[in-house]
C-alpha cells in the first residue's frame, strides 16, 4: 500500500486550502517522503470512515492510518528517525506543541474572521451550503458580517498577534532557528489558507513575517507556491 494523504480541496481539485493539511504536506516534504494526495471535500465524510473520524488530514502509511496534523507530525518523526527531524529533539517538540496551540487558539480565529466570507465561491455547490450553515452557526452571524470589519481588524492582527513572530524572525531566519522545522509549517499553514482563499492581504511588504512567508513558499522546491493564490477581483491569473 502506498503512502496517501487525504487533503481538503475546493470545487477545483487544485484549490488546496486547509491549514492543517498544509502542515502535513510540508512535514512529509521535510522528511523527503513521497505521498499521493487524495482530494477530499467537506461533505464527503463517509470517505474517511476507515479513519474512525470525519476530518482531514488523514495519512495512510502502509497499514497505518493517522488522522490529525499534530499526530501525523509525531508519527513521521517516530517512524522515520533517519530522515531530517521535524522538531530537533524533545525540547523542540515541546515548543512546537506550544506553537500548535497558539496557532489553533490565537492565529486561526483571527485569520478566519478576515477570510471566511471569501471561501464559499471556491467550494463545490454541496459544500457551499454546508459551509454557510456551519460557519454562520459558529460565528452567530452572516458570513459577510463576520469579515466586514477586516480592514480595521488586520491592523490589530499585524501589530499585536504577529508581534511575537516578528520579534523572533528579526533575530533568526526561521521559527525553527537556522533551518525550518515543524513550528514553521504550523504557522505558515494559516497564511497559506488565507493566500489560497482570499485576495485580502494579511501581511505588509517589508515585514519580517512577510519575508519569512515568501521563504516558506519557495521551500521544498516551491511546493506551497505551486498552489495558486486567490487573484484580486478583476485580475486574471494568480498572484505569486
Amino acid at each position: 500500500m502506498g503512502r496517501k494523504l487525504y487533503d481538503l480541496v475546493g470545487e477545483d481539485p487544485a484549490c488546496r486550502f486547509s491549514p492543517f493539511c498544509w502542515r502535513s504536506r510540508l512535514a512529509l516534504a521535510h522528511k523527503g517522503l513521497d505521498v499521493e494526495t487524495i482530494p477530499w471535500r467537506f461533505t464527503e465524510t463517509e470517505r474517511l470512515g476507515f479513519s474512525g473520524q470525519g476530518k482531514v488530514p488523514v495519512l495512510v502509511d502502509g497499514d497505518s492510518v493517522v488522522p490529525d496534523s499534530w499526530a501525523i507530525a509525531c508519527w513521521l518523526e517516530d517512524r522515520y528517525p533517519d530522515r531530517p527531524s521535524l522538531f530537533g529533539g524533545e525540547g523542540g517538540k515541546a515548543v512546537s506543541l506550544f506553537t500548535n496551540s497558539w496557532a489553533d487558539g490565537v492565529q486561526h480565529p483571527q485569520v478566519s474572521r478576515m477570510v471566511v466570507a471569501d471561501i464559499p465561491p471556491l467550494l463545490a455547490p454541496a459544500d457551499r451550503a454546508y459551509f454557510h450553515e456551519s460557519r454562520e452557526r459558529r460565528f452567530g452571524m452572516p458570513l459577510e458580517q463576520v469579515s466586514a470589519d477586516r480592514a480595521e481588524r488586520v491592523k490589530t492582527f499585524r501589530r499585536e498577534v504577529l508581534h511575537p513572530l516578528r520579534v523572533t524572525l528579526e533575530r533568526q531566519p526561521w521559527l525553527g532557528g537556522d533551518a525550518p522545522r515543524y513550528a514553521d509549517y504550523i504557522v505558515f499553514g494559516a497564511f497559506q489558507w488565507a493566500r489560497v482563499c482570499s485576495a485580502f492581504e494579511l501581511l505588509e511588504d517589508g515585514d519580517p513575517v512577510a519575508e519569512w512567508r515568501e521563504r516558506v513558499l519557495d521551500f521544498h522546491g516551491g511546493l506551497a507556491r505551486a498552489t495558486p493564490a486567490r487573484p484580486a477581483p478583476g485580475l486574471k491569473g494568480a498572484a505569486a
